[in-house]
C-alpha cells in the first residue's frame, strides 16, 4: 500500500509531538502515513536505516518538515533519496527565521520540492491539500 512518508526531525519532545499530531491529522483524513518515530521505535543503527530506506522507497509522497537554521540531516537525506527515486516532496517550513538562500529554504531542498508550504495558518489542512493535489 502506498503511503505518505513523514520526513522530519524527531529528537525533541516538541518535534515528536508535532510529528504525531500531523500524522494523526493526515490519517484522520484517510491517508496512510509512515512516521519514522513510530516505525523505528525500539530499533537502533542499521535497522533504523533499513526501515526508513524502505519507507521512503515505497512512499507515494514525502512530506518534509524543513524548519530550523539548518534542516535536519536525516530529513535532507530522505529528500535527496526521494528526488532520485522520482517521489514528489511537499516541503514544509513554519520557521519564520530568514535562513537559507531561497525564501528560508536551502535551494537544493526548495527546487526539489513539488509543493511548498510556508507559515502556520491552517497548516495541516494546507499540507493535506498539497498531498491530495500530488496524488492526482
Amino acid at each position: 500500500m502506498s503511503h505518505i512518508y513523514l520526513a522530519a526531525p524527531l529528537f525533541t519532545l516538541a518535534e515528536r509531538h508535532f510529528n504525531e499530531a500531523l500524522a494523526a491529522d493526515l490519517t484522520r483524513r484517510g491517508l496512510v502515513v509512515f512516521c519514522p518515530q513510530k516505525e523505528c521505535d525500539g530499533l537502533t543503527g542499521r535497522d533504523i536505516y533499513e526501515t526508513c530506506l524502505r519507507g521512503v522507497a515505497t512512499a507515494r509522497i514525502v512530506v518534509a518538515i524543513l524548519d530550523g537554521a539548518d534542516a535536519d540531516s536525516g530529513t535532507c537525506w530522505e529528500c535527496g533519496y526521494a528526488t532520485a527515486k522520482g517521489i514528489p516532496i511537499v516541503a514544509v517550513r513554519t520557521d519564520f527565521r530568514g535562513t537559507g538562500d531561497t525564501r528560508g529554504f536551502n535551494a537544493m531542498l526548495f527546487y526539489s520540492a513539488s509543493a511548498i508550504i510556508e507559515g502556520t495558518d491552517d497548516l495541516f489542512a494546507r499540507i493535506y491539500q498539497a498531498v491530495r493535489r500530488l496524488y492526482g
